[in-house]
C-alpha cells in the first residue's frame, strides 16, 4: 500500500512495485494525477475521519510519502498494528547542516517547530518548514512502528517527470545551445538520485524487510564535471558564461530550496556528501542526462517557454533582468 502514489515519486514506486507481481494499492485524494494502470486506487481524503475504513486486514508493506504530521499520525493510528513493514520516505534536508562532507544518519536534525494549521501552510512552507515536518514525521513513525520501520532519506531526486526542473533544466538548456548562464563551478558539487533507482530500491528494501535509517543518495559529482557530462550528452556547442553567487543572488536567482526558488537555481558551494548505509543503485550523471533531454525535448512550446522563464520570473512581481557580464553583454540566457 502506497499512501499517496499519484504524484511523481509515489507513482514511480507504485509502478515499480507492480512489476514484482504483487497486488498494489494507492490511497490518495487523486488531485496529483491518476494511478498507474492495474494499481488499485483507494480514493480518500486523509484529513477526514474514516479515510482508512476501506482498508481491511493485514498488509505486507505501507509506504508513507506525506510530510504533514496530521496525515502521518492519522495513518499510524489506524494502520500501524496491521503492517508487517513500514517505510517512511523522509529527506536529507532534515539535517541541521549540509556543509559537512561525509555526514551520516547520526547527524543532528533541524529543530522541530509548533504544528502549523493547514490554512497557514501556503504562507509558511519553506525548506526549513519542510525539514521540520519530516523530522516530526520520523519521530512519530519511530515511536509507533518501532523495529519494523525503514526511514529512507533521499537527496535531490531527478529523472523523467521531475516537476522542479532542477536537473532537467540543464540538459534542456544546453541542448538548445547559444549562450548559457551558470554559476562558477569551483568547489561546487551536485549529488542526485534517479527517481527510478530510488523507487526500485524502496520496493526491494520493503520486500527484504530492511529497517533503520538510510541516506538514499547517489554519488557526489564536481559541478564542473556534471556540466561537462551533460554538455556532451546534449551536444552543447555554445558558450557557457559563469558568474559568481553574489551576482546571481542579486538578480534573484537562488539556491535549490525554498518557496519561489528558481527552477534554474544552482547548487551551493558546499558538498552534499552523505554516507549511505545500504546504497541504492545509482546511475551516473551521463545516464540520467539522456532521460532529462528526452523529457524536455518532447515538450510543447508552452512548456519550453516555462523552462526559459523560470528563475527570473517566478511570479508577476519579479522582473527578468538583462545580463551584462563583460563576456556577453545584454543578453537573456532563456531567450
Amino acid at each position: 500500500m502506497v499512501l499517496g502514489g499519484t504524484a511523481w515519486l509515489g507513482r514511480e514506486i507504485a509502478h515499480t512495485a507492480l512489476l514484482t507481481g504483487a497486488e498494489i494499492f494507492c490511497l490518495a485524494r487523486g488531485d496529483s494525477g491518476a494511478v498507474t494502470e492495474d494499481v488499485h486506487f483507494v480514493q480518500a481524503d486523509r484529513t477526514l475521519t474514516g479515510a482508512f475504513d476501506r482498508l481491511d486486514g493485514e498488509w505486507d508493506e505501507f509506504i508513507e510519502l506525506a510530510n504533514e504530521l496530521d496525515l502521518v499520525e492519522s495513518a499510524l493510528d489506524v494502520l500501524a498494528d496491521r503492517a508487517r513493514h513500514w517505510t517512511l520516505v523522509s529527506t536529507v534536508s532534515m539535517y541541521r547542516r549540509n556543509d559537512e562532507p561525509g555526514t551520516d544518519k547520526t547527524a543532528e536534525p533541524v529543530e522541530t517547530a509548533e504544528p502549523v494549521e493547514p490554512a497557514e501552510r501556503a504562507e509558511t512552507d519553506g525548506p526549513t518548514d519542510y525539514a521540520q515536518a519530516k523530522v516530526a514525521a520520523e519521530r512519530a513513525s519511530t515511536a509507533r512502528i518501532g523495529d519494523k520501520l525503514l526511514i529512507a532519506r533521499p537527496g535531490l531526486i531527478v529523472g523523467p517527470g521531475d516537476p522542479s526542473d532542477r536537473f532537467g533544466h540543464w540538459p534542456a538548456l544546453l541542448r538548445r545551445g547559444r549562450r548559457v548562464l551558470a554559476p562558477t563551478t569551483a568547489e561546487r558539487f551536485v549529488q542526485v538520485i534517479d527517481v527510478g533507482d530510488l523507487a526500485t530500491w524502496i520496493v526491494a528494501a520493503g520486500i527484504s524487510g530492511v529497517t533503520g535509517i538510510v541516506n538514499a543518495v547517489g554519488e557526489s559529482h564536481v559541478f564542473d564535471n556534471f556540466l561537462s557530462e551533460v554538455s556532451d550528452v546534449a551536444g552543447f556547442a555554445g558558450e557557457l558564461v559563469t558568474v559568481d553567487d553574489a551576482w546571481l543572488l542579486k538578480h534573484d536567482v537562488h539556491y535549490w530550496a525554498g518557496p519561489g526558488h528558481s527552477r534554474c537555481g544552482f547548487p551551493s558551494l558546499t558538498p552534499h556528501l552523505r554516507s549511505v548505509a545500504t546504497p541504492p543503485t545509482s546511475l551516473p550523471v551521463a545516464s540520467s542526462a539522456p532521460s532529462g533531454t528526452r523529457f524536455h525535448g518532447c515538450l510543447n512550446m508552452k512548456r519550453l517557454a516555462t523552462v526559459r522563464a523560470h528563475g527570473f520570473r517566478d511570479s508577476a512581481r519579479r522582473k527578468k533582468p538583462t545580463f551584462s557580464t563583460g563576456r556577453a553583454k545584454d543578453w537573456h540566457p532563456w531567450k
